[in-house]
């Protein structure tokens, strides 16, 4: 597919345009990320599709029952495509299901005469139990990246090409901050830790939310915190030292306990996670905000009404640009944030949609982004064009390498290098 993009109701011409615009909204006070599951398929992570795909391939049993009761078309799991499901109302359905079957054993419990259809429903409740334990388990499995990088005692290595456009985008960003700007902010929908492996591979600093050493307990305060080094002067002041850090939807590292929520290290995490998946009657794990559509609910409570609240501030503030890259607009949460941020006169959003072809108005891109880009709003930028445009390496390329000087030192740079010029007849002149 080739380059597709377009900045309100003007298509760019070609990825240097896109460049260069994207070098001007790194000058701005404020630069922020938006990930999706889409960011972190070159680390081993899965898109929704190919999710539900490996969800039909290895528990065929449990999705066959799932289309025997109705809960799924049998179109999703036809062979060798299946079409996906809306992955958050399935889940809901199964919850619903749960809670009222649930509620008849009970009154089954209570009524000797109807001893044969509590054993027909309990059969079915185990059955449904198995089935939402496997797609959570499935769901979990994705996040999980590359098992060797939650055993190695030193997490992932600068050699290692999966995570290099995370690496990539971290250092561009963290460059391109001018003396007094704000550390860039990442907000991600994803549970893996792709982001944070990236980070400390380069020695970067990376502010979640946790504080402390052994014990790191969630204390928001540490977001209205930076780090700068006492000894730069001059063209050293340049750049910032770290990231901050929000995953809206939770993270593998996360637990809660006595009312509070603390960050484990990953092989802990890792083993806690290993039970999780050998439990085949479990729900969830941890804080991760499972894909449903009540999860919007999960999202009011300390941590993550804090993080999103982080989240709905930072699009608020002025002289601000939010890039998405691997989002697919399926949380109605997060889209009405960014609809609602766009009353904010000064945002910039630049959205990367590897199903974007240049038609505003295709059928086959989600409602949110055809919604967005039907204002025609020239703070609104779509690149799209597939694997080649579109994706986490592409954005990864497209970022400005780092300047040391800005304009100001670059015209005085000039001016000193023409008075040298100019001169250079006279001393030529004297010897």
């Amino acid at each position: 597919m080739p380059f597709a993009a377009i900045r309100g109701a003007t298509a760019l011409t070609d990825e240097i345009e896109l460049e260069a615009h994207l070098a001007s909204l790194l000058r701005l006070e404020n630069i922020g990320l938006l990930l999706g599951a889409g960011a972190s398929v070159a680390a081993g992570g899965l898109t929704m599709i190919a999710l539900w795909s490996q969800f039909v391939r290895e528990c065929a049993d449990d999705a066959e029952w799932m289309v025997e009761h109705g809960f799924i078309d049998a179109q999703a799991i036809a062979h060798p495509k299946p079409t996906t499901p809306n992955i958050e109302h399935l889940i809901d359905a199964l919850e619903i299901a749960l809670s009222d079957w649930t509620r008849q054993m009970k009154k089954f419990a209570e009524e000797v005469d109807y001893a044969d259809g509590e054993e027909a429903l309990g059969q079915n409740l185990d059955d449904l139990k198995t089935a939402k334990a496997a797609l959570f388990r499935t769901v979990v499995r994705a996040a999980l990246l590359r098992e060797e990088w939650w055993l190695s005692p030193s997490g992932v290595e600068t050699d290692d090409a999966a995570l290099a456009s995370q690496r990539t985008i971290l250092q561009k960003l963290v460059s391109a901050r001018q003396p007094g700007q704000a550390s860039p902010w990442i907000f991600t929908t994803n549970y893996d830790l792709a982001i944070e492996w990236a980070a400390e591979s380069i020695d970067l600093q990376v502010s979640n939310g946790f504080l402390g050493v052994h014990t790191r307990r969630f204390s928001p305060q540490s977001f209205d915190l930076g780090f700068r080094n006492t000894q730069a002067r001059g063209e050293a002041r340049f750049g910032v030292y770290n990231i901050y850090l929000a995953k809206l939807h939770g993270s593998l590292t996360w637990k809660q306990e006595g009312g509070q929520v603390f960050e484990v290290a990953a092989p802990l995490a890792h083993q806690r996670i290993r039970q999780f998946m050998a439990e085949r009657d479990g729900s969830d794990l941890g804080l991760m905000v499972m894909p449903r559509a009540a999860k919007y609910m999960d999202t009011i409570g300390y941590v993550l009404g804090e993080l999103f609240r982080r989240f709905a501030e930072f699009m608020s503030k002025p002289q601000s640009c939010l890039i998405l890259c691997g989002y697919g607009f399926g949380d109605e949460h997060i889209n009405r944030l960014i609809r609602s941020a766009l009353l904010n006169p000064t945002l910039q959003l630049v959205i990367y949609s590897s199903g974007f072809s240049g038609d505003p108005a295709d059928a086959n891109l989600p409602s949110a982004l055809r919604k967005l880009l039907s204002l025609k709003n020239p703070r609104i930028t779509v690149v799209g064009g597939g694997a080649g445009h579109a994706y986490i390496d592409s954005l990864a390329r497209h970022l400005p390498d780092p300047l040391i000087y800005d304009d100001d030192m670059r015209k005085f740079e000039k001016a000193l290098r023409d008075d040298h010029e100019a001169q250079e007849p006279l001393l030529d002149d004297l010897i």
